[in-house]
């Protein structure tokens, strides 16, 4: 069966002064699963376990996201974390550390059969 990606959610976090790409990454995470509750898999009569997640983490320093935390954060599903260029570095004016933005796009997918 093919693969569809049935569901996009989008979050963002931030690490405000310890330059943590991780901590930033998995608070976006937490912000865009945290305000929905979607049985996609029980829709299609599938196990939780069936479900195919990607998770997208836009932010400055890609090498310093570490996946396996990110992915962790899930309960079930495969779950393939891929940091990529992209959130927010701000700088702060008293020179310390500056403040992390992450962006995530989480899509779900499922093998489900087509119509003919």
């Amino acid at each position: 069966m093919p693969k569809k990606r049935l569901l996009t959610e989008f979050g963002m976090g931030s690490s405000l002064r310890r330059l943590d790409y991780t901590e930033a990454a998995c608070r976006a995470v937490r912000d865009a699963l945290w305000h929905n509750s979607i049985n996609l898999s029980e829709l299609f009569g599938r196990e939780k376990e069936e479900m195919h997640i990607t998770v997208e983490v836009g932010v400055q320093d890609p090498g310093a996201v570490d996946a396996a935390k990110v992915a962790g954060i899930f309960p079930y599903g495969q779950v393939d974390v891929r940091p990529v260029a992209g959130g927010l570095d701000v700088p702060r004016s008293d020179g310390g550390n500056p403040t992390v933005i992450a962006n995530v796009a989480i899509s779900v997918a499922l093998d489900v059969e087509e119509k003919p």
